[in-house]
């Protein structure tokens, strides 16, 4: 079963391994996931997991929303996520319960990360798509940072849907692929991944077991 967990960004540090190699890695706290829902085959048509994250207060939600938190005993979370699995997969979660990351995972595990990335507002081509520019010399005058020509009078007669040119930047859904897990500290429900995950500090991530298993040693 391909499961996951709900996370947050904390932000990078670095850990040294016993031959003393620095391994740059991101911090992600993942705080205990609440059940709120299971999805079955023979119910909705499909298997997954809906997951609660990050506690807040009960007068920030309307009543049905809390009236969710309310059915399971549970204190109303910020964030709920839908983890979809395979129709062949046994869940063996019930509604109400809390997971942690060290049930879920284990140091060595690969993992893809989902996150939301950050925000560059509205960029040029050069920044968004790395385009080198135009020659700085030779009489080129106010052209430096263009995009050059975007389509053909003849054909095909118009601006190729997809085309590359300036717009925003940032601000959507990126997932990095297998990402190893380094350590799990569950005394203070700490993940430590190897490399950059999207994302600004405090951004909510989703941890996954990599689908593209990778195998470290």
């Amino acid at each position: 079963m391909r499961m996951g967990i709900i996370g947050k960004k904390l932000g990078m540090t670095q850990i040294f391994t016993e031959a003393g190699l620095r391994i740059p890695v991101t911090v992600i706290k993942v705080d205990p996931n609440l059940v709120l829902d299971v999805k079955t085959v023979e119910k909705h048509g499909y298997n997954a997991l809906q997951l609660a994250f990050d506690e807040q207060k009960a007068s920030r939600l309307n009543s049905p929303d809390r009236g969710q938190f309310e059915k399971r005993g549970h204190s109303p979370r910020r964030f709920i996520r839908e983890l979809r699995l395979r129709d062949e997969d046994k869940i063996e979660f019930t509604a109400g319960q809390e997971i942690t990351a060290s049930e879920v995972f284990k140091a060595g595990d690969p993992v893809d990360v989902t996150g939301t990335s950050k925000g560059k507002g509205f960029q040029g081509v050069m920044k968004r798509y790395n385009f080198a520019g135009f020659e700085q010399t030779h009489g080129n005058h106010e052209y430096f940072r263009h995009g050059g020509s975007i389509g053909c009078r003849l054909t095909p007669g118009r601006v190729v849907k997809g085309k590359k040119m300036a717009g925003h930047m940032g601000s959507r859904r990126v997932t990095v692929q297998n990402l190893k897990i380094v350590k799990i500290i569950p005394e203070d429900n700490i993940v430590l991944l190897s490399g950059g995950v999207p994302g600004a500090m405090n951004s909510l991530v989703v941890l996954r077991y990599a689908v593209k298993k990778r195998v470290y040693l």
